[in-house]
């Protein structure tokens, strides 16, 4: 199957999705959100297939929402948008036995950034940066980043970088447990290999493993990511998110009002 902005590759019991939009930072737009789902669940029913392996092309992992399509006269419904393109996508690795590692080889930004956070495992080149950047554009959290981010690093540090939508580097975020381990960038690509070849051989109670926790702490994940539709919906109606979409792609600082 042809694909517009993935790239899809299985070896050795390991299926690789590569977003592939560099030129756009690989921010996501609605065949994007399709291509992935699709893929991942194609995937799961493919015996051969013991691992995923999510990453970027180019310089970027994923800068989150393409922002051109959500402009104050096109935006729509940002619940829906939830409801019908990334929540299906969270949901689609949570409940699969089958594990999935972010690779994470640059930016991860907004729902870029949880995206990676959904995955069992996170692997970052030292050129990895993340961000919580919902707070720069008026908008809350959303695609699972507000309950596991927390579940990552703890209420207080979530409510952090929730806030002030700082950027987080590799070895600061493999500190607060973002991420697993970090690479040098040179050996990123051979080190994730060795990683996903070392999952994608492991006994079948791995999937087990994902199970138990899952359970123990992620048992809501369902509810939380109807909740956050919700509030996005909200967020997405006020003028503080018309302004901090033009201001970003004005490229200037955004002036919120509240409203």
């Amino acid at each position: 199957m042809a694909h517009e902005t993935i790239l899809y590759e299985k070896e050795n019991g390991v299926a690789t999705i590569t977003l592939n939009r560099p030129q756009a930072l690989n921010a996501f737009v609605p065949q994007m959100n399709k291509e992935v789902l699709e893929v991942l669940k194609e995937g799961e029913r493919d015996k051969e297939i013991r691992c995923f392996v999510i990453t970027g092309a180019g310089r970027a992992f994923c800068a989150g929402q393409d922002l051109k399509g959500r402009t104050p006269d096109q935006k729509g419904s940002l619940g829906a948008s939830l409801r019908e393109k990334y929540n299906p996508m969270i949901r689609q690795i949570r409940q699969m036995e089958k594990i999935v590692i972010a690779a994470v080889n640059g930016v991860a930004a907004g729902a870029g950034c949880n995206l990676a956070l959904a995955c069992d495992l996170r692997v970052a080149s030292e050129e990895a940066k993340f961000i919580q950047s919902f707070v720069r554009v008026g908008l809350a959290p959303d695609s699972g980043g507000s309950f596991i981010l927390p579940r990552l690093v703890g209420l207080s540090k979530a409510m952090e970088l929730l806030l002030l939508g700082e950027t987080v580097d590799a070895r600061e975020a493999q500190r607060i447990g973002l991420v697993a381990k970090v690479f040098p960038a040179a050996e990123f690509v051979r080190s994730t290999k060795e990683i996903a070849a070392r999952v994608a051989g492991a006994p079948r109670g791995i999937g087990l493993i994902k199970r138990a926790l899952n359970h123990a702490m992620l048992p809501d994940i369902e509810s939380d990511l109807e909740y956050e539709s919700h509030l996005q919906e909200i967020a997405g109606r006020s003028t503080d998110y018309d302004e901090g979409v033009r201001a970003f792609l004005e490229k200037r600082a955004p002036e919120f009002t509240g409203k």
